[in-house]
């Protein structure tokens, strides 16, 4: 039996993982590597339980620091067990630093790399992910692409048959768990002291980490005074990175509509995604779910993710401003139910098609 490393760190990934990991393993012997990248229980440990990914085979416990650090951490102990486990192929997702350590360490040693979510593009490596990302697919041997325009981003810098359009483990993961809703896990939120949260009827989702807008006071008020602004609660899970900021902010201002909770788990937020009136995020996962979902959405980036979202104001780029996001929020969005650019649900099976194809 062929053997396949599959290497994770992040939320997104293990998302990808748990669908992908559960078909792969029918045929092949996957050895599961966490890089350790996302370490709290609430952003590592409670995805593994609730969506039945299996305990990884080795955890290398590397988080924090500056990128370089975790990525040349991750780069040592990542080919010391390329080198122990002599895999047939690395499989890797997404543009974390996991994503190209692992990509990295497995090229030196001459062993394929299959990267899913390949050719994905921002067009600036003012972001790290892009750099990780370019790395990654100018290293890997096969490229799986989950939307058509990661196809073209592709075809410009010259590959070709390694591209394969397979669509999005996350609609596949979206769609599983989806159907296993029934609102009990709305009862595990709770807030920054620990109490249950009393989920309203209708409320806005806002999820919201990235270093840009985190990591300044304006942008992040200018965020926090729009959604105050808005006519109905607005539910926070706030990422560990924010946590001192966002609490001293609600303090300061005396914020009454933000609603900020404890980090929640994947099939919490997705309900959330499905049950919120609109969603506010900086993340590239929760756009796409929120498209899943057919809810309107707006991102706190200037720079476009998943051009496949952005058609008919589905959803809509705004500044870390006030005025500019409750602007774009207010515009009407009416979904066509026929538009699925992220495939059929099915993107597992032919990921791990594809895999057997090329170790033949």
């Amino acid at each position: 039996m062929k053997k396949i490393c599959s290497v994770v760190g992040a939320r997104p990934q293990f998302i990808k993982l748990a669908v992908v990991s559960r078909v792969l393993r029918k045929e092949f012997q996957e050895v599961l590597i966490h890089t350790g990248q996302h370490y709290d229980h609430n952003m590592s440990d409670v995805f593994f339980e609730e969506m039945d990914i299996p305990k990884p085979d080795y955890n290398l416990g590397i988080s924090g620091g500056s990128h370089g650090k975790m990525t040349g951490e991750m780069l040592e102990k990542l080919e010391e067990v390329f080198m122990k486990e002599a895999p047939d192929m690395v499989l890797v997702f997404g543009d974390t630093n996991s994503t190209m350590a692992a990509a990295l360490a497995a090229v030196k040693l001459h062993i394929p790399i299959c990267h899913v979510e390949a050719g994905n593009r921002l067009g600036t490596l003012e972001s790290p992910e892009e750099v990780n990302r370019i790395v990654t697919d100018h290293v890997s041997s096969l490229h799986l692409v989950c939307t058509p325009s990661g196809v073209e981003f592709l075809r410009r810098e010259g590959f070709q048959d390694s591209v394969v359009l397979v669509g999005d483990p996350m609609y596949d993961a979206f769609c599983y768990y989806t159907r296993q809703l029934d609102g009990s896990e709305l009862a595990g939120i709770v807030d920054f002291q620990g109490a249950p949260l009393e989920v309203p009827a209708k409320f806005y989702y806002l999820t919201c980490h990235r270093q840009e807008n985190t990591d300044t006071d304006e942008n992040l008020r200018g965020i926090f005074d729009a959604m105050e602004a808005l006519d109905a609660p607005v539910i926070y899970p706030v990422h560990p990175r924010n946590h001192a900021r966002a609490e001293r902010f609600c303090s300061q201002r005396a914020y009454r509509n933000l609603l900020l909770t404890q980090p929640v788990g994947y099939q919490t937020s997705i309900s959330l995604v499905n049950r919120a009136e609109k969603i506010v995020t900086d993340s590239g996962g929760v756009q796409r779910e929120a498209f899943f979902a057919k809810k309107p959405c707006v991102t706190v980036l200037d720079y476009v993710g998943w051009p496949e979202t952005m058609v008919n104001g589905y959803n809509q780029l705004a500044r870390p401003e006030k005025a500019d996001i409750l602007e774009k929020l207010s515009r009407p969005v009416t979904f066509d139910p026929a538009y699925q650019p992220f495939g059929d649900g099915h993107s597992a099976e032919k990921i791990v098609s594809e895999i057997r194809k090329f170790l033949q």
